[in-house]
């Protein structure tokens, strides 16, 4: 039977869907199965409501398990009409057809902006009661005192009490950061003495985007770059000279001006484009008269978008101002804003007791990136990441600093990189940019490599310069602690990456090679692959390393190794040239790890396919059920896990490099930014090990 959680508001604007969103990603990552239910929704369309978008987008799931019942309008005719069993009955029938295929269901109540509050705070509880749901009631302190928000939480409780919902949780939501520790130490805890968790304001989620604004107003796009996820920081009513705008002009600043006014516009393109000067996050031109045709080709290159309406300015400025922002799908920065404040005030073991949930049977891609994210949170570490002026570097490094997964370090051009992440609308705030020609690092890290090098013939003028370049520099950052770990790769070769390391970080003890694996993340579990992007042609000694520390990888990262050395052939019924390489490597496996299960030669269907391992190889530990494959060379590697990813739709993490003395790794240079984050993730999770 699955469990119900029902996330109810005890007041308006509580922001109630930044705990849905909390419990969503940490229940995913300890249930099978989640289910997710609005009963009702604010806008016309139930099937479009914009929670149940984003519960479905983050967490991969179908119509059928995440769903809506029906608007307000639609509760609001029944309610009058005296059929409010109807809501409740709707309702129980919606949610169980979700509760059928799923561990827990978690419901989201009403928004709380009805005419009448005490009928619709009724209806949530006894929406809750009907479900059979346990509630975890969100409080809303903003705008209150400490004292005020103290009580409310009692006030609040008392409600509860006296509708005899289960309450298993009181959250108070969007405290002034300054008073959160303070409300957190007088709040009273309630009949069963369980902790109340104190969420601040976020600004980044109440700071509306580009986007939210003039999708608002109903804006239409006239120019610039299409970046609507800018958070709008600041809004100018720009209707001064240009002199006086600019005293004003601050990073982030969304402008509104007439139409005719061009100097604006082209002070804003202007300011915008220089280093050193405030950016624009988007422009609103306003009235029905039309911009000049010389500035039209101006504002087509504006690094920022350009919109138009045909209202007045002070009309459309006082529209802007009422927009606030909102938790919605297509909005990673604010969703790992809102996930990192989450896990920073969350216990997450003593909720999870409340819960009690049984372990899950299945691991999905989706839940084993999310516990990724949560074991590097867990134990903090600092990661440097040299390629700073990659564009898509910048956008993963705001989006770990959201999510509180650990801290960054860029290297590159302060002033270039901050203008670029300005220009793009991202947030650097609380991340170390360094510039190694400039930091007072350079000169001792180029001894050291002097010294280590010396061997070599290095010189102190040589040195010098090979520590300008930033993957020296951020391998060096590393080797000498001041990091904990480094990801490169993006805009350079898997050579540009190893070779500093293997130049002074080197390899473990007793390990010859450096080698990597691929994390194939299928639909029910995860596998490893190794080598599948570093030893060309590996002999037998390299294999049984690359097997080794494969089955290392695997253990790190939660799955139990049994590894299979792959050939064209199982058993004894091959030989010559690289299957005896393979069972070589097989035999120095066994000796030197003799714990460890391993089978090889293997074919990859005897190595996967129950039945086909028992009648190729019986009674053997490894045959159809395998979790760390290791291939002959690199080619059949390579191809492999691309065929698996492409043919099989599995989602390949890495590669991840193994054997060094220090975590460091390597990007694609097609990388995304969501590789990014979880290549970072995983160079913190390695850190941690060593």
């Amino acid at each position: 039977m699955a469990r119900g959680l029902y996330v109810s508001a005890s007041t308006s604007h509580s922001g109630k869907s930044l705990v849905t969103l909390g419990l969503a990603d940490l229940l995913h990552r300890h249930a099978d199965r989640i289910g997710f239910f609005r009963p009702i929704v604010e806008g016309e369309d139930a099937a479009g409501d914009p929670v149940v978008a984003l519960i479905r987008e983050l967490f991969g799931l179908p119509a059928r398990h995440a769903r809506a019942g029906m608007t307000r309008a639609e509760a609001r005719e029944l309610i009058v009409a005296g059929r409010v069993e109807e809501i409740y009955s709707r309702s129980v029938a919606a949610y169980d057809e979700i509760a059928r295929d799923v561990d827990v269901v978690i419901v989201e109540g009403t928004d709380l902006t009805g005419h009448d509050f005490a009928v619709e705070f009724d209806l949530n509880a006894r929406l809750a009661n009907n479900l059979g749901c346990h509630v975890v009631a969100v409080v809303n302190a903003a705008d209150k005192t400490v004292d005020e928000a103290v009580d409310a939480v009692d006030v609040a409780r008392k409600a509860f009490y006296e509708g005899k919902v289960s309450l298993l949780s009181m959250i108070v939501n969007r405290a002034d950061p300054g008073d959160a520790e303070l409300i957190r130490s007088r709040v009273r805890p309630g009949l069963h003495h369980r902790k109340v968790y104190v969420l601040p304001e976020i600004p980044e989620i109440v700071r509306p985007t580009v986007g939210e604004v003039t999708s608002a107003l109903g804006a239409r796009m006239l120019a610039g770059l299409p970046e609507l996820d800018r958070d709008v920081q600041h809004v100018i009513v720009a209707a001064m000279n240009v002199g006086y705008l600019l005293e004003r002009y601050r990073d982030g600043a969304f402008v509104i001006t007439p139409a005719d006014r061009s100097d604006v516009m082209v002070t804003a393109v202007a300011t915008s484009r220089t280093p050193g000067f405030p950016s624009t996050c988007g422009m609103l031109l306003t009235g029905p008269r039309p911009v000049e045709d010389s500035v039209l080709p101006l504002l087509a290159e504006a690094p920022f978008p350009v919109f138009a309406v045909p209202e007045d300015t002070y009309t459309s400025a006082h529209r802007v101002w009422e927009v606030s922002g909102a938790l919605k799908a297509g909005q990673p920065r604010k969703t790992a804003a809102a996930l990192g404040a989450w896990y920073r005030e969350i216990d997450e073991a003593e909720l999870l007791e409340r819960i009690s949930l049984p372990a899950p049977a299945t691991m999905t891609p989706l839940r084993f990136l999310h516990q990724l994210i949560e074991r590097a949170r867990a134990d903090r570490r600092r990661i440097v990441l040299p390629e700073g002026e990659d564009l898509r570097v910048l956008r993963a490094a705001e989006i770990i600093r959201r999510r509180d997964i650990c801290d960054i370090v860029l290297l590159g051009k302060a002033a270039d990189v901050r203008d670029l992440a300005a220009g793009h609308g991202i947030d650097l705030a609380g991340i170390e940019v360094i510039d190694p020609a400039r930091s007072e690092l350079l000169d001792p890290f180029a001894a050291e490599y002097a010294r280590l090098r010396a061997h070599k013939g290095v010189t102190p003028d040589a040195a010098r310069e090979r520590m300008l370049d930033r993957s020296y520099f951020g391998t060096m950052m590393v080797h000498l602690g001041h990091v904990d770990g480094m990801v490169s790769g993006a805009a350079h070769t898997t050579a540009n990456t190893i070779r500093p390391s293997l130049e002074f970080i080197k390899t473990k003890p007793g390990v010859g090679i450096v080698s990597s694996v691929f994390l194939m993340l299928l639909e029910d579990r995860v596998l490893v692959y190794g080598d599948c992007a570093v030893n060309p042609e590996p002999d037998a000694e390299q294999l049984a390393d690359i097997a080794i520390a494969s089955a290392e990888t695997a253990r790190q990262f939660g799955v139990e190794p049994r590894v299979a050395m792959l050939s064209y052939s199982t058993g004894s019924s091959g030989s010559g040239g690289s299957v005896d390489d393979v069972r070589a490597a097989t035999e120095l496996v066994r000796r030197r790890a003799p714990e460890l299960p391993v089978e090889g030669p293997i074919q990859y269907d005897a190595a996967v396919d129950a039945s086909i391992g028992a009648s190729k190889l019986p009674g053997s530990d490894v045959a159809g059920q395998a979790t760390v494959f290791v291939f002959p060379d690199l080619n059949t590697g390579n191809n492999t896990y691309k065929a698996v990813q492409q043919s099989a739709g599995a989602v390949a993490v890495g590669p991840v490099l193994q054997g060094l003395n220090r975590a460091v790794n390597d990007l694609s240079r097609g990388c995304t930014v969501e590789d990014i984050v979880n290549t970072v993730a995983i160079t913190a999770i390695q850190a941690q090990e060593a």
